[in-house]
Order: structure tokens, then sequence, then C-alpha cells
């Protein structure tokens, strides 16, 4: 006999409910504070000509601004997650954005090289906070649908990481980096709709541990087969975001010194990229739900290896077609990636999520500093020549376990 939610004990209840139904105000919300958080970080890309210019940088110095952004948004990210899995924090998210706030802002009247250093640190501790909180808020909200969920919450911010070229081009090359300074009302709007994210998160965090004491069993792996899954997922982590590093970091000036473009010019093809990159994360959550995030992960990493061995030699046109084709197969693995992983360890949202955003992060600022050195060393072609083997690395997914069967098994056993 099927039970009903009203069949329930009254403790029993509001779980069912929370499970039952996908609360897609709460998506929204999360996502769209997302594309504002995003966009607040990707402007430290997009205005790396600006600064170049008014801080006659090296190449290794705007990797070393990418570096220091990206371990701040990465190392603090892990700790926060563990110290939230033990006691939840609702109202960290709009105090994350606080700090995002103050870098933009510090960012818009840097006098110096290490003011703009201090600058990219408080936007990457802002980050470090509001990813872990808003990933176990997405999940809190998904109703089983963990995937969608999380595909949701990645096309808001990479939807936001491409606006920032494209306003960039528009509001800063134009008018200069004290421009920036506008673009705090971005962070307030983030803070007043985390506010209201916060305050849902505070009623329906104690919800969430039933649910998630619930599914704990949903999968049983030994310990070293969980953390050899998580070696090749970090494997997967790094060959993806190294490669992306490529593109979000040195990409303008990658098509201003081979193709003769304007700084604008190859702002737009930037936008375009990341346009591509926010509309394939999109796919991936979802269809991972329905055929398993095994193949999801195999066909996102290795599959766009064809596209980018044939980047480095390419016309301007072909490498505006091949630039979308990669961020489009490219991205959908992320969401594959880090809802696999907090199957891998359930009720470990937090800790897992913030393990694979800083690694994530991590990974780019470490290969934006390395390639820039590359680059200043061998030439930013040579960069692109060298990152297009990085995709063959997703040919280790094939060791990785397949969660379905074990997931169906559970299932069958309820």
């Amino acid at each position: 006999m099927q039970t009903r939610v009203e069949d329930l004990p009254l403790s029993s209840a509001p779980a069912a409910r929370a499970e039952s139904g996908t609360e897609f105000r709460i998506l929204g919300a999360i996502s769209f504070s997302h594309l504002l958080n995003d966009m607040i970080q990707s402007l430290i890309l997009a205005i790396y000509p600006v600064l170049k210019s008014d801080f006659s940088l090296s190449f290794g110095q705007i990797g070393l601004i990418t570096l220091t952004y990206q371990l701040t948004a990465s190392l603090l990210q892990p700790a926060v997650g563990m110290i939230t899995d033990k006691k939840p924090m609702p109202y960290s998210l709009p105090v994350g954005m606080g700090f995002s706030l103050c870098g933009l802002l510090l960012l818009a009247v840097a006098p110096n090289f290490p003011v703009l250093l201090a600058a990219a640190a408080l936007v990457g501790t802002g980050s470090s906070v509001f990813h872990p909180e808003s990933s176990r808020v997405a999940r809190m909200a998904s109703g089983g649908r963990h995937g969608l969920a999380q595909s949701l919450f990645q096309v808001g911010g990479n939807a936001g990481a491409s606006l920032g070229p494209l306003l960039a081009a528009w509001i800063i090359v134009p008018h200069g980096r004290g421009s920036v300074a506008w673009f705090s009302l971005a962070a307030l709007l983030a803070i007043v709709v985390l506010l209201q994210v916060s305050r849902w998160y505070g009623t329906h965090h104690a919800v969430r541990g039933k649910a998630k004491a619930r599914h704990a069993s949903a999968v049983v792996l030994t310990r070293a087969k969980v953390a050899w899954s998580l070696l090749i997922l970090g494997l997967l982590i790094f060959s993806k975001y190294f490669y992306l590093a490529s593109l979000s970091s040195y990409f303008t000036f990658y098509l201003i010194h081979k193709f003769g473009v304007s700084v604008q010019n190859a702002q737009a093809h930037l936008f375009v990229f990341l346009f591509a990159v926010a509309a394939g994360s999109l796919f991936g959550g979802p269809i991972g739900d329905r055929v398993g995030r095994k193949w999801v992960i195999w066909a996102s990493i290795l599959g766009v290896a064809p596209f980018t061995l044939l980047l480095p030699h390419a016309s301007l046109f072909w490498t505006g077609v091949l630039t979308v084709i990669i961020g489009l197969i490219l991205s959908s693995a992320f969401s594959a990636i880090l809802v696999y992983a907090q199957e891998l360890i359930p009720g470990r949202v937090g800790m897992i999520s913030g393990l694979f955003f800083g690694f994530a992060f991590g990974m780019g600022g470490i290969g934006a500093a390395v390639l820039g050195h590359i680059a200043d060393a061998r030439g930013i072609e040579y960069v692109y020549g060298l990152c297009a083997y990085l995709p063959l690395i997703g040919v280790i997914t094939v060791f990785l376990p397949s969660l379905d069967g074990p997931r169906v098994a559970a299932r069958a056993k309820a």
C-alpha cells in the first residue's frame, strides 16, 4: 500500500514534503545570487588588459593576481563546508557577499600591485564562503533531483562569469578602472536576495538533516574505493580547470596577439565562450540524473579533446566556433562530478562542495600562474598548443565505479 504524506507522523511529514517537490523559487534565487557573485569575480579576469596597462604588469604578475584570488577562494572552502556540516550558518551567505563587496571597492581605487592582490584576496574570501553553503541550499531545495538542482545553480554562476567580459568592454574599458565601483550595486542586490534565502535555509535545515540520514546508506563502497574515486575526480578537475585557465585568463591576449583584434573585440569573443560554458552547464546535471553521472563525466572531459587539439591551428572564425563547442561540452562535467562526489560520501554535502569548488578554483589559480610564466618564456601561442592535450586525461574516467547499480539496489530494498 502506498504511504501518503498525510499518513506519516507529524515529525516526518515536513521531511517527506521537502523531498517530494523541487523548490524552484529557492533554486532561482540561489542561481541568481550565483550569477551576481560570479559576475563580480569575473570582472577581475575581464579587466586584465586594463590592469596590465595601468600597472605595466607582466604575464607572470597577471597570473599571480589569479593565483591570489583562486587560492583564497579555494583554501577556505573545505573548512567552511566542514564547519557548516556540523553547525549550519544560514546567514553566512550575505556575510560572504560582503567580503566581495569590499574587494570590489578596493579594486576600483587600488594604487599599486600589492593592493590589487589584497582586493583579489577579499573577492576570493567572499567566494569561499558563498559556494559551499549555496551548493548545500541547492541540494536542500532539489526535491531529490540533485543533478538538476546543481545544474541550475551552476548555470547562474557561469552566466554571471560570461557577463564580466561584456560589461568590462562596455563600461570599464571606456571609463577606466574606477568604474568598477559601480558593480558594488550588484553585490548589494545579492546581499538582499541572500538574506531571503538565508531565512528559508534557517527554517529548513532540520528537515534536510532528516532527509540526509534516510539516504546515507544509498551507496556503499569501501574506503579505498572512495579514496581512489576521489583521486580520479581530482585529476579530472585538474585537466578541466587548467584548460579553462588558459581561456579565461589569456584568451583575450591570444586573440590580440595572433589575430590583431581590439581589446573590445577580444572581450566579446571571451563573452561568447563563457556564455557557451553557462549554457553547457545546464545540461550535465539533468542528463546525469537520467543516464548516470559517470557517462556525462566521460563525454564531457574526453569528448572535448578533438576540438581543443584543433583550436591552436584555427583561423579567427573557426577559433570562435571551436571555443563555443569546447565551452558547451566541457562545462557539463562539473555538476555531474560534484553530485557524483556527494553520493560517494553521503551526509558531507558542505565538505564535498567546499573541497571540489575549492580544488577547482585552486587548479584554475595555479594553472593561470604556471601558464602565465610559460607565456612569458615561450609565447602565448605555445600555451594553447600545450593545453590542447589536457582533456585526454579524461580517459581515466573508465576507472570510476558506477554508482547507479548500488543506488538502484538500495531503492529495491527500501
